[in-house]
């Protein structure tokens, strides 16, 4: 076993059953480390937080906790990768569940994102939520109105630059929209890092996945 912070591949065992780095003199535990990879290797492999806390026996909150801290390293991994890139093309995607379709007033709970395509992979930017206008709008009494002109707009003004109907733009909103269905009621404040996992795990294949969280964690 190496170290987990250097590299080195010379550790000393402590009577608290942790090791100890003869390099930069660190210490953790070989049992911790070996069971956030089992976390790892089960957030990759798309389980939920339940099935991931009964298949190896470790608890509900720990689990969600890791899946939580897991997003934010990947979050911030996808932005600095993207940072400079040459982006091909990129589109506009409203996502509303299909929960929510039936009513017009939900259109304010809708997520607004941008999808640019770049190297064969996309990089998502999460827009403002109008749901910070719902209130407003339903209580002067202009929802309706509001909905009309909306519709009108994205019709119209549709953010968009592809060079084709089917692309790897199209491909990641199919990708997206099969991955969130498994996610029930996610908070606005949280869709971003939604999102950014469904990201990551489309330009990245499983063994990629893998060795991208374990050095980022």
């Amino acid at each position: 076993m190496k170290c987990i912070y250097c590299n080195n591949e010379k550790l000393y065992k402590l009577k608290s059953a942790q090791v100890k780095c003869s390099k930069c003199k660190k210490k953790f535990s070989p049992k911790r480390v070996e069971k956030d990879l089992s976390v790892i290797e089960c957030f990759c492999e798309n389980l939920s937080i339940d099935q991931t806390s009964k298949k190896l026996l470790i608890n509900y909150v720990s689990v969600k906790n890791r899946y939580e801290l897991f997003r934010q390293l990947i979050a911030k991994h996808l932005e600095e990768i993207y940072r400079d890139k040459a982006v091909i093309e990129y589109d506009e995607y409203i996502y509303l569940p299909k929960s929510k379709k039936k009513i017009k007033e939900n259109i304010f709970d809708a997520q607004n994102f941008l999808t640019f395509h770049y190297e064969n992979k996309v990089y998502n930017l999460l827009m403002t939520n109008l749901n910070i206008h719902k209130k407003q709008f339903l209580d002067d009494g202009v929802g309706d109105a509001y909905f009309k002109e909306f519709s009108k707009f994205m019709m119209y003004n549709k953010i968009s630059k592809t060079q084709k109907r089917e692309n790897v733009i199209t491909k990641f909103w199919l990708f997206f929209e099969e991955s969130i269905l498994k996610y029930k009621g996610i908070k606005d404040e949280n869709f971003f890092y939604y999102l950014k996992e469904i990201e990551f795990k489309f330009n990245y294949k499983l063994e990629e996945q893998r060795e991208i969280l374990i050095n980022l964690y």
